[in-house]
């Protein structure tokens, strides 16, 4: 297994630990768990299909009805011409 060094700041390094002993596990397990997690939950790299977008960002805009802001904002750019 290739070995990597990282810099981590003393909070975060020491909130590791911790973690680490409470499962009783190495913190370099702890990282590794973590970078594994990482690349499961952003894949590798591809676009995301439409459809998981679309759940993830339901709910998102909260500005009301998204057509009648975008007419407004196609009226008002009208009027700068």
């Amino acid at each position: 297994m290739p070995r990597t060094i990282i810099s981590l700041s003393d909070e975060d390094k020491t909130r590791l630990d911790q973690e680490a002993a409470a499962q009783r596990v190495s913190m370099t397990e702890i990282v590794r768990r973590a970078v594994r997690e990482y690349l499961e939950r952003h894949g590798d790299g591809r676009p995301r299909p439409l459809d998981e977008l679309l759940v993830r960002t339901r709910g998102c805009w909260a500005k009301g009805d998204g057509l009648v802001y975008q007419n407004a904002l196609r009226d008002e750019w009208g009027r700068r011409r």
